[in-house]
C-alpha cells in the first residue's frame, strides 16, 4: 500500500497538482524542493517540504528515506546554475532511481511522447536516457509519457502578445503538435502511483486534438480581438543557437528547440501504451476549456493572477 510518496518537482505545474491530487486521497506527500519559498502554495495537512537538489545524490537518497514510491515530476529545459536536461533529467532521474531502490520504494518517472536516443530534442533524448537506466534496474516503476503541456503554451503564447495582442511564434508555426491539458496528466499520474498493477509498464497521454502553434495563438488572443501571429523567422533562430547559445547554453537550447518544434512530427494518436484506453473516466480537457480557466485565472492578459509556479 502506498502511503507515504515523495514527490520532486513538486512545486511546478503538474508537480502542485499531484502533491494536491496525492494529499487529498490521504496520502503523505514530502516535496523535495531547492528553494521553500517556492512551495508556500504548498502549505496544508498530509504535505511536508524538505530542501534538496536531484542533481546531488546525497540529497535524493535523504529525500528518499522511508518512503513507499518516488514520483519525478522534475525537468532541466530552462533554469539557472548549471540547471540542464543531462543534469536534471538524466542525472537527477539517475539518483531518484538509485534513491528508490536503496528505500525499497517504487519508482513513477515522468517522460514525454517521442523519447528516443536520435530524438532533435535534447530534453527528449535524456528523458529516454533515464527510462533506459530505469529498465536496466529492478526498481518497480511506471513511465508516463506525455504531450506538450496545453497550459504553459497558453501562457507563453498570452505572455507575447503584449498591447499589439499579436502572439510570438517561432518559426513558421504550422506544424501540427499535441497539446495536453496539465490537469489530465495530473490526474493520470495519481492515478499510477497507487496503482501497483501499472509497475513495469509505460503509459501516454495526450489532448483530444493536434493543433499548430499559429493556431493555438490565435485562439489565445481571439477574446481580445487579436489578430495573427507574430514570428520569429527560422535563419534567426538558426543564428541565435550558433551565435549567442554559444555563450548562453540556455538559449542555444531553446532555439534548436523551437526549430525542432517547427518541423518534427508531435502529433499523437494514441497505440498500445495509450492511458485513456487503461482509465477510461480520465478526464480529457479540450484547448478552449483549458483557455477559459487560464483566463478566469489571470483576468485580463498581462495582469497576473493565480498562477500556478512553474517547475
Amino acid at each position: 500500500m502506498i502511503s507515504r510518496v515523495l514527490v520532486t518537482g513538486g512545486t511546478g505545474r503538474l508537480g502542485t497538482l499531484v502533491v494536491k491530487g496525492l494529499a487529498a486521497r490521504g496520502v503523505t506527500v514530502r516535496v523535495m524542493t531547492r528553494d521553500p519559498r517556492r512551495a508556500v502554495h504548498l502549505a496544508g495537512e498530509r504535505i511536508e517540504l524538505v530542501t534538496g537538489d536531484v542533481r546531488d545524490p546525497a540529497s535524493a537518497l535523504a529525500a528518499a528515506a522511508g518512503v513507499d514510491a518516488v514520483v519525478s515530476a522534475v525537468h532541466g529545459f530552462a533554469g539557472p546554475g548549471g540547471v540542464s536536461p543531462t543534469t536534471v533529467d538524466l542525472g537527477g532521474n539517475t539518483h531518484l532511481i538509485v534513491a528508490g531502490r536503496a528505500a525499497g520504494a517504487e519508482v513513477v518517472l515522468m517522460s514525454v511522447v517521442g523519447s528516443a536516443p536520435d530524438s532533435p530534442f535534447e530534453l527528449f533524448r535524456m528523458k529516454h536516457a533515464a527510462e533506459a537506466f530505469l529498465a536496466s534496474t529492478t526498481v518497480p516503476a511506471t513511465v508516463v509519457r506525455s504531450t506538450a503541456f496545453l497550459e504553459l503554451w497558453i501562457e507563453i503564447l498570452a505572455d507575447t502578445a503584449g498591447r499589439t495582442n499579436r502572439a510570438l511564434v517561432f518559426g513558421h508555426g504550422r506544424n501540427p503538435i499535441n497539446f495536453v491539458s496539465v490537469g489530465d496528466v495530473a490526474a493520470l499520474v495519481e492515478r499510477v502511483t497507487l496503482d501497483p498493477a501499472t509497475r513495469g509498464q509505460t503509459l501516454e497521454i495526450g489532448g483530444p486534438v493536434d493543433l499548430t502553434m499559429n493556431e493555438l495563438a490565435r485562439m489565445v488572443v481571439a477574446h481580445r480581438g487579436g489578430s495573427d501571429p507574430r514570428h520569429i523567422p527560422r535563419a534567426a533562430l538558426h543564428a541565435m543557437a550558433a551565435t549567442i547559445g554559444r555563450l548562453r547554453p540556455e538559449l542555444g537550447r531553446q532555439a534548436r528547440a523551437a526549430l525542432a518544434m517547427d518541423r518534427s512530427d508531435l502529433t499523437f494518436s494514441g497505440g498500445v501504451n495509450d492511458a485513456r484506453a487503461r482509465y477510461p473516466d480520465l478526464p480529457c480537457t479540450a484547448p478552449a476549456e483549458a483557455l477559459r480557466a487560464f483566463t478566469a485565472s489571470r483576468g485580463v492578459f498581462g495582469v497576473p493572477g493565480a498562477r500556478t509556479p512553474d517547475s
